[in-house]
């Protein structure tokens, strides 16, 4: 087997190579950057965090990866034994919040050199507020939000451990490298490949997708008056410039509550009432029943998958064609079955899908048919963790890197001190506006508890009544 250093090297992943694929086209190379903290409301002994960090690399392939690349300019992958490199500390006591995140955040602008480097970084940190923890930084080649709070979680189980006695030494993570031999091995023209390549591009090849603008037909129409085309299905959606700001918007413990109760009652996830409630909406704005909407699967159904770590995303514009006339139960429903059926072809390579819609429908490169991007992350840090931390309340922020190639991107998720939920927009500050973004969450709102209140009133006259 071919060798890098003295390890086994690997290709990259359908999963890989998306990120890639978009950092090539991006003139910011750190909009592949993560940046996060998790800090908890008590005194540290660093060197004991220190020593668990550590512990955390030696348990976590993915967390160890390295790329290099051919004379050919081909790249591949492969892990070291372990991460030698010092674990930083900085102290932010003596410096106000604000300070303190904006360091952070000029942190998560830098991004990684790619020879033969460390994808992540790791600092220790004291806070200002009292709360003490880890900065996180990584590269969304080699992690994403589940596998990222995956290695978090491993680390303060390690620590407690070691710190507290009665706590429990924390269940292996589960081998990146065999997870991703799966992933190439279904990539080497297997039969389930075959057969996830025929669902969608049937799905494809049925009809064209039609664009439908954040604040109505606009855009659309513009396009179409660009290229003297009536019949235009396609519009830009993304500025001229890749600048990013992320915008959260904060729901309540209680409204949230509400939300999780109907889901439950009704056997439906949150991601479908939020599915429901963002194409309800543009439905409402352009007056049309055909709505699609980027939305990333995770792909970590199995144990083994939720802690391989590594980054399994990947991302297929998701097309519902609900009619007003459907109550909004009857849309939900439609939904689940539809993202059920997304399910169990998600391990298709995201480019290719892309690749056979815009040769099946062409069209100048730039136009889309997808408004945003939308991601549920349900896994937190308190999910069969952290019980041992007792009454220690815990923070978690992410931190902007400042780019994006999407004009829009929500990722929807629960914060850990009441279990509310966070609406976090990232979004190109030249195409999607503060005031668009509040405009869009009041109306989502309006319409996701309008349908939990009366789930079987019309989705036309919803539209009315909001």
């Amino acid at each position: 087997m071919r060798k890098r250093k003295g390890h086994p090297v690997y290709p990259l992943t359908a999963a890989q190579k998306f990120h890639f694929f978009y950092q090539e086209k991006c003139p910011k190379k750190e909009v592949l950057n993560i940046g996060t903290s998790l800090t908890i409301e008590t005194d540290i002994d660093w060197d004991v965090l220190r020593q668990a960090i550590y512990k955390a690399y030696e348990r976590s392939e993915g967390m160890r990866v390295r790329f290099a690349k051919d004379k050919d300019g081909s790249i591949y992958q492969y892990i070291v034994d372990q991460e030698e490199r010092e674990i930083e500390f900085v102290d932010f006591s003596g410096r106000t919040m604000e300070e303190a995140e904006e360091e952070m955040k000029s942190w998560t602008k830098v991004p990684f050199r790619l020879q033969d480097s460390p994808m992540n970084r790791i600092v220790m940190i004291r806070m200002p507020d009292g709360y003490n923890g880890i900065y996180l930084l990584g590269d969304h080649r080699t992690l994403d939000a589940q596998s990222l709070i995956a290695f978090l979680k491993d680390i303060i189980e390690l620590y407690c451990n070691a710190k507290y006695e009665g706590v429990p030494y924390p269940k292996d993570m589960a081998s990146y490298v065999e997870q991703i031999q799966r992933d190439l091995a279904y990539e080497a023209g297997s039969r389930a490949q075959q057969k996830d390549r025929e669902f969608f591009e049937k799905m494809i090849e049925e009809s064209e997708p039609i664009y439908n603008g954040l604040r109505g037909p606009e855009k659309l129409e513009e396009a179409r008056k660009n290229y003297n085309d009536p019949t235009l299905r396609a519009a830009f959606n993304t500025s001229d410039s890749v600048d990013s700001a992320i915008d959260i918007f904060h729901l309540e413990e209680e409204p949230t509550r509400r939300l999780m109760a109907f889901c439950e009652e009704n056997h439906v996830s949150l991601a479908c009432l939020l599915m429901m409630g963002l194409r309800t909406y543009f439905q409402k704005m352009n007056g049309n029943d055909d709505v699609s909407i980027n939305m990333a699967i995770a792909r970590r159904a199995t144990l083994k998958e939720k802690k391989s770590g590594g980054t399994r995303i990947h991302s297929f514009p998701f097309r519902t064609v609900i009619s007003g006339e459907k109550s909004f139960l009857e849309g939900i429903y439609e939904i689940r079955d539809k993202q059920n059926e997304y399910f169990r072809h998600a391990n298709y390579d995201p480019v290719e899908y892309f690749a056979h819609r815009a040769m099946v429908y062409p069209h100048e490169p730039g136009l889309t048919y997808e408004p945003m991007s939308l991601t549920y992350q349900p896994m937190t840090l308190k999910e069969k963790g952290l019980e041992q931390l007792g009454d220690i309340k815990y923070k978690t922020k992410w931190y902007p890197n400042g780019a994006t190639t999407q004009a829009m991107y929500l990722t929807v998720m629960h914060r850990p001190e009441d279990n509310g939920l966070d609406f976090n927009f990232e979004h190109q500050v030249k195409a999607v506006s503060r005031e668009d973004l509040e405009y869009l969450y009041y109306y989502l709102c309006k319409i996701m508890f309008k349908g939990v209140e009366n789930p079987n009133l019309k989705i036309g006259e919803i539209i009315k009544l909001i």
